[in-house]
């Protein structure tokens, strides 16, 4: 290790040159494994050839292949930059091997088809300053190359990543000063539906010790849609899913049969259920090998009992969706029930919504399902799957209403990301506004100091779930602690098992 202006780390592989950042030791684009690419195309991660001398570590790496984020049928991204996708990039307030900081690991989300570590709205610059610990974040496989269920691949490739990307903090985070017997994995959306995951993972035990999953998705594929998934996915561009097939297609290219699908996966409503209405044809995968179990199963059996949990979500979380699909404002009831009928739990689940909320509009009803069946209650039941375990977990419920838009999008889904970090572009931008209010930076100050807290002690200022009590944290302007608000939702979905998605119909 070396101060000043470019400090230095000495890693497994090799040693890294990083820069001295407003305090901070940054270290960017440092390789955990080979490039997913030619022979290992497909494939479980390797772990990362060694260099010689030192590697410049002063910019992110390329982010891995996926479709463009939005409807326009443009290019896809990824690659202009190089194969070296699979990086982790570290902010530490002093790479002393002595130091024996806490470690905070970033999972992004993105529908498990989008997303990057050189997403601005990560910048780990203000958690590492603020809570005086390590912050890494890490680019891993989406879409096709990540998640499809490929006929002679390992499935869930991206979540094998994540576990390689944990092994590299558990065998360097100590050069940059962090302890890796003190890891905090936490993530939003997708990423906190990885985090499920890993929690539910044999590979992945061990390697952190706290968690913290942010509107978790309830979205796992049983094996036999996700072939079904992949077959139509692959016949996209008259090929069979295979690893002979589709490792023919330049990564560059092979994302855009992913949007296509996308484009036209209303027309599968008969096989693939709830699933074609979702923005996404990719989630983890039920094979019993990689993910032996949905995440509430396991955890309900005590596979993470020594792992402590906060998990929670937003009070509005489907109303982004309202805003970019373009239906805010225009829901009528022919939609409502479709809605109702389709994601709500239950056959009577149409019935069963509208008399536990006689007076909600039709657009309340379609977004209040979605809500409840993609986000809210996937959180809630794996607290409560935890806690069936024997383990730990706290509960919470971001109720802050985004101020941007006229505060028309409420406490939405993604709001809790630049609360989070404190970085206010791109979906900040959107939901916040272009200037944070002092009331802003005051809840995000609040929101840091809660996640760091929890990553150094294990305890973020609230009461643990309990079944009983049903205590949660209300994130507000005024936040409190009170019983679980949401309990008409809760007492509907009460009954509800989060099995892996079927295929509806062969």
């Amino acid at each position: 290790m070396s101060s000043g202006e470019f400090p230095e780390a000495v890693t497994v592989a090799g040693a890294v040159r990083g820069r001295q950042e407003d305090g901070l030791a940054v270290f960017r684009s440092i390789p955990y494994a080979q490039p997913p690419v030619g022979g290992a195309r497909f494939a479980a991660p390797r772990p990362a050839d060694r260099w010689d001398g030192v590697r410049e570590a002063f910019a992110f790496g390329p982010p891995p292949p996926q479709e463009p984020m939005g409807p326009e049928p443009v290019p896809a991204v990824g690659l202009a930059a190089g194969d070296e996708w699979l990086t982790v990039n570290v902010w530490t307030p002093d790479a002393d091997p002595g130091a024996r900081r806490p470690v905070m690991v970033w999972i992004y989300g993105g529908a498990y088809k989008f997303g990057s570590a050189d997403d601005p709205a990560y910048d780990g610059s203000r958690l590492s300053r603020d809570g005086d610990l390590v912050v890494v974040t890490l680019n891993y496989r989406v879409g096709i190359e990540g998640f499809l269920e490929i006929e002679g691949a390992p499935a869930n490739r991206g979540l094998l990543d994540q576990v390689a990307a944990l092994e590299w903090v558990r065998e360097n985070i100590t050069a940059f000063g962090g302890d890796p017997d003190q890891v905090t994995v936490f993530g939003e959306s997708a990423g906190a539906g990885s985090i499920a995951a890993l929690l539910s993972m044999p590979r992945a035990r061990g390697l952190f010790r706290r968690a913290i999953a942010q509107s978790v998705p309830g979205t796992f594929f049983s094996g036999a849609l996700a072939r079904d998934i992949a077959e139509a996915l692959a016949g996209e561009l008259g090929l069979r899913p295979t690893v002979a097939d589709l490792s023919g297609v330049d990564p560059r290219k092979l994302p855009e049969a992913g949007a296509a699908l996308s484009a036209r996966m209303r027309e599968y409503t008969h096989r693939w259920g709830a699933v074609a209405l979702t923005p996404t044809p990719f989630s983890p995968v039920v094979d019993g090998d990689v993910l032996p179990s949905t995440p509430w199963d396991a955890l309900a059996s005590g596979a993470a009992r020594d792992v402590e949990l906060i998990a929670g979500h937003n009070r509005d979380e489907y109303r982004l969706f309202l805003l970019l699909g373009g239906v805010l404002g225009r829901v009528d009831e022919d939609l409502a029930s479709t809605a109702l009928g389709l994601f709500g739990p239950g056959p009577d689940a149409e019935q069963a919504y509208r008399s536990a909320f006689p007076d909600a509009s039709a657009e309340y009803l379609f977004e209040l399902v979605q809500s409840d069946w993609l986000f809210r209650m996937p959180s809630l039941h794996l607290v409560q799957a935890q806690v069936a375990g024997g383990g730990r977990a706290h509960l919470y419920e971001l109720t802050w209403p985004a101020p941007a838009n006229g505060g028309v999008l409420g406490a939405c889904h993604g709001l809790d990301v630049p609360l989070t970090f404190g970085c206010y572009g791109g979906l900040g931008d959107l939901l916040i506004g272009p200037t944070p209010s002092p009331e802003t930076e005051a809840l995000s100050a609040r929101f840091r100091s809660a996640w760091t807290t929890f990553a150094a002690t294990g305890d973020p200022g609230w009461p643990a779930y309990d079944t009983e009590q049903r205590l949660v944290q209300l994130i507000d302007v005024d936040t409190q602690v009170a019983t679980y608000p949401e309990e008409a939702s809760r007492r509907l979905w009460e009954r509800h098992t989060f099995a892996a998605l079927p295929l509806t119909t062969a």
